[in-house]
């Protein structure tokens, strides 16, 4: 499959955390983007937890690039979670968007919204959802969170493109994975990223780690009210990426899973496998490949399947 996605060429239609939609008596929406493996269904779930330990009723739009959908069952058995597949919210399934986030308006009556991008979407053409009809009628404050993965920016790999369209367009920056990055680093990854959204809040974090408050303040009145109409900008032009799907045989040795993954030379490698030493969820960035021991058993029909993303040249 493949799916074009991305950046405006523009900046002029950067926002600041002072110019943020916000309603007094709206739905308050969050979108998740960011690069290939940032670590934005982690983000997701540890919202969904707090939200369930404070029993807030909190839906998610989720827009997995590969069809396998992974990470619904990374995410769990959610009565509010919804996928959206065969395209990227920004662009191709927009109008889908808008029809599902009505459709839970109606039925679930959340008290948060959470749209997550694919990781070659972008948060600003996603946000310009929300200030359409009827979706307009009864969103409140809503924001655009990406979360920066800080390894990939102290190895400068993939830093153009989507990458940076990502950042510059963002109302707050996650500079995530910082545990992978040495102390004496940190600060050329703060620069790197700053440099490209001058002025942007940045958050640090650590297994993707944020805080509710952060991303759902809890004083909306100190933000100003939602605009009558959308922010302008220009339309987005796109890269090209494609998403295969590998199969890979039961009793695999994790070394050779490890080696077979790096060969395909892929932007993003996830899926489950069942290895010599037990299952195993795969999570590849780049040349980083991490095998973990899943804390649930995802669907029988996942086993054995990757999904492996690439740019196309």
């Amino acid at each position: 499959m493949t799916s074009q996605n991305n950046p405006p060429s523009s900046r002029d239609h950067k926002k600041s955390l002072d110019a943020l939609p916000v309603t007094g008596t709206g739905v308050p929406a969050l979108v998740v983007s960011g690069f290939l493996g940032a670590g934005k269904t982690t983000l997701v779930r540890h919202l969904l937890e707090e939200a369930q330990a404070q029993g807030v009723r909190i839906a998610v739009v989720s827009n997995e690039f590969g069809e396998l959908g992974i990470d619904q069952a990374l995410l769990g058995n959610q009565d509010n979670y919804v996928e959206l597949e065969g395209g990227c919210v920004c662009c191709k399934l927009s109008d889908e968007l808008v029809t599902t986030l009505q459709r839970i308006r109606e039925e679930v009556h959340p008290d948060r919204i959470v749209v997550e991008t694919s990781g070659v979407a972008l948060p600003f053409d996603t946000l310009l959802n929300f200030w359409r009809e009827p979706v307009s009628e009864w969103i409140g404050e809503c924001l655009s969170a990406v979360v920066v993965n800080a390894e990939q920016v102290a190895e400068g790999r993939d830093l153009e493109g989507t990458f940076e369209q990502q950042v510059s367009s963002a109302d707050l920056l996650i500079v995530n994975k910082l545990d992978l990055v040495p102390s004496e680093q940190r600060e050329q990854v703060y620069e790197r990223v700053q440099h490209l959204a001058p002025g942007t809040p940045t958050v640090p974090a650590v297994h993707a780690r944020v805080g509710t408050p952060v991303l759902f303040p809890p004083d909306p009145g100190k933000v100003s009210k939602r605009e009558a109409k959308p922010p302008s900008h220009e339309p987005h032009t796109h890269e090209a990426f494609e998403a295969e799907e590998c199969v890979i045989e039961s009793g695999i040795a994790p070394e050779t899973l490890v080696q077979r993954i790096r060969a395909g030379h892929a932007l993003r490698a996830k899926g489950f496998v069942q290895t010599s030493e037990g299952l195993r969820l795969v999570q590849g960035v780049g040349q980083r490949v991490d095998l973990i021991e899943p804390s649930m058993n995802p669907p029988e029909h996942l086993l054995g399947r990757l999904v492996l993303i690439r740019r196309l040249s």
